[in-house]
């Protein structure tokens, strides 16, 4: 959450700062500010709420040359969505921006009798003050004393006004990157505002302070030891992260699936086989564990709960799925047979990397699925799968899902094989039927004109409804995610067979409800639940295989899917219900992108 950017160099540093901060508008775009310093040391701060849009026409007739800048566009947590709560905030030679939570501001401000230096509501502005106080002429040592003050998450980029051309930069969990080139230093939130100068960049470390300077970045222990960083490489290139002549990133990405996916699968297959060697995850951490906690958070935790659905009676073990943000207080029952997997896009969700931390120190075995290289979750893990989607732009999620569920069938196949649950023979049908849902993704994009047309009674509606049983449940809870968060449609998903236990009573005339039934073992009992929403006035659109022959008095329309194995079904389906919600969502006339009150990365608790 929240999207900061630094840079000094040879270039004008407002164009660089504004383009930047635009392709990472999606962590936050209540507000968004610059602060560019001359070569003098003047520093000029031009902050607006609203989108980066709103700040680059604020910007327009700025007159003060400037090659060194920092920018931010936030997602706001302390304070309301106003120009003097934007960053960033200035305090006498101090000027910073923040990603991240000061837990402790209000003590602060007491504790250094701040009250009359601050303007805003935020706790970014209480840590410029902080530092200003320790100030007196060493940027290291101000932001050393500073920082031992700080509970909470933070990445800070400052500018001081006696240090003209040089940005300070120091982070606790808040993802930070960095990357020199010939132009200059660079810094952001993550690669998307970095990629169009360099393919090479490095993690800032946690509680190191850099110095970044036209020349070069000075990375720095707290004891102030000079470091140096483990250089990575970019594994895709800037027009993965633009449009590409789609309306909106959300649809690019879910045509992206395919190819997504299988970037993702094809690598990890070997005689027909999963093989995790090329990620040197070894069989020993599947083999023998009696439990399976998955822990995750909205989209990915959805992810996990298709998994437990999965591998549960394949293993006849227990598998919990938990919300990352709950189980550090739920006292988990974890210890060294247990298998912890973290999932997570980002690799950065601040709820998923306390849990796994929390795991590790109850001895779990632990292995992420995460899409981001070199993430601090991917770093934590003792063992990590990389899901190959590229960048994901869009707030709501779509190829990271498909994805995540296709690393998590490659784990589920391998743990069946290593405890010996499965046969040569039933692992490589496994890996077959996997392998087919890639084609039936692209069949069900080839119906999306189809599937535009099927929403548009739902533009209207103030609920809608979910349902399904087994898998199919599992998979409801995303597509009522997907469309609650980009349509404000109020949606809910249920089992199938819980609708007589009361929610059957919301049912009226006219309100949608998107039944899934794809799986044999309970198609009887779930067309019976449909007949009953049916019978109370629902508008019903009924997602099943193309070939099962129903009555047609069960739905109003019928999305069919193409013909998969059971177990898999879930591929083609989690398009169809992307589809459905971007369309609602378009119709509507949302942006679809950047969704209200949301952002991409979520890095505070």
């Amino acid at each position: 959450m929240c999207g900061i950017i630094g840079y000094t160099g040879t270039l004008p540093a407002q164009p660089v700062l504004l383009d930047g901060l635009e392709l990472l508008e999606y962590r936050g775009y209540d507000s968004a500010g610059i602060a560019l310093q001359s070569s003098g040391g003047q520093i000029m701060i031009t902050k607006k709420a609203g989108k980066v849009a709103a700040l680059r026409g604020a910007c327009a007739h700025a007159d003060l040359l400037s090659c060194c800048g920092i920018g931010h566009t936030r997602w706001a947590t302390h304070g309301g969505v106003t120009d003097g709560n934007a960053h960033p905030h200035r305090v006498g030679k101090v000027s910073l921006i923040h990603n991240g939570i000061i837990e402790n501001y209000h003590d602060l401000v007491g504790r250094f009798n701040l009250q009359d230096q601050l303007h805003s509501d935020t706790d970014t502005e209480v840590a410029a003050a902080v530092i200003n106080h320790f100030y007196q002429g060493d940027p290291f040592q101000a932001l050393k004393h500073a920082i031992s003050q700080f509970i909470g998450s933070f990445a800070f980029c400052v500018l001081f006004d006696d240090q003209p051309g040089k940005i300070f930069a120091v982070r606790n969990v808040s993802p930070m990157v960095a990357a020199h080139c010939e132009e200059g230093s660079f810094i952001a939130s993550d690669l998307t505002a970095l990629i169009a100068y360099s393919d090479q960049y490095f993690i800032v470390p946690e509680y190191h302070i850099l110095t970044l300077s036209a020349n070069g970045i000075q990375i720095q222990d707290m004891d102030g030891q000079a470091i140096h960083p483990d250089m990575l490489t970019v594994n895709w290139s800037i027009e993965a992260a633009q449009k590409n002549g789609f309306p909106h990133f959300m649809l690019k990405e879910i045509h992206e699936q395919p190819d997504a996916l299988h970037n993702t699968v094809a690598p990890r297959i070997k005689d027909g086989l999963p093989d995790f060697s090329s990620d040197g995850v070894p069989d020993d951490i599947f083999r023998g564990c009696n439990k399976i906690y998955i822990i995750a958070c909205g989209t990915a935790m959805h992810a996990g709960m298709v998994c437990k659905t999965m591998i549960e009676p394949l293993m006849r073990i227990p598998v919990t799925v938990s919300i990352a943000s709950e189980f550090r207080y739920e006292d988990p029952l974890v210890d060294e047979n247990t298998l912890v997997i973290a999932i997570s896009q980002s690799g950065e969700t601040i709820d998923t990397l306390e849990a796994l931390r929390l795991s590790r120190r109850c001895h779990a075995r632990t292995l992420a699925v995460v899409n981001v290289k070199g993430s601090t979750i991917a770093r934590e893990c003792d063992n990590v799968i990389y899901t190959h989607a590229g960048p994901e732009i869009a707030v709501a999620s779509t190829k990271a899902y498909t994805v995540q569920l296709a690393a998590l069938y490659l784990i589920g196949c391998k743990l069946g094989l290593v405890n010996a649950k499965y046969t040569l023979k039933q692992a490589r049908a496994f890996i077959v039927s996997l392998q087919k849902a890639i084609p039936a993704i692209g069949r069900i994009l080839e119906q999306e004109n189809t599937i535009k047309k099927v929403v548009e009674p739902l533009s209207s509606a103030q609920d809608t409804f979910f349902i399904g049983r087994g898998l199919d449940y599992t998979l409801s809870l995303e597509g009522a995610l997907k469309l609650k968060e980009i349509s404000y449609i109020h949606a809910e998903a249920y089992a199938a067979g819980e609708l007589k236990h009361g929610t059957i009573a919301l049912i009226t005339d006219g309100v949608p409800v998107i039944a899934i039934a794809t799986q044999k073992r309970v198609m009887a009992k779930t067309l019976s639940n449909i007949r009953e929403v049916k019978a109370r006035g629902a508008y019903v659109i009924l997602l099943t295989k193309e070939n099962n022959v129903t009555d047609q008095d069960v739905y109003d329309v019928q999305l069919p899917l193409p013909e998969l194995d059971d177990m898999f079904m879930v591929f083609p389906a989690a398009v169809a219900l992307q589809l459905i919600a971007y369309y609602t969502s378009v119709n509507k006339g949302v942006d679809v992108d950047k969704p209200r009150n949301l952002a991409k990365s979520v890095t505070v608790e």
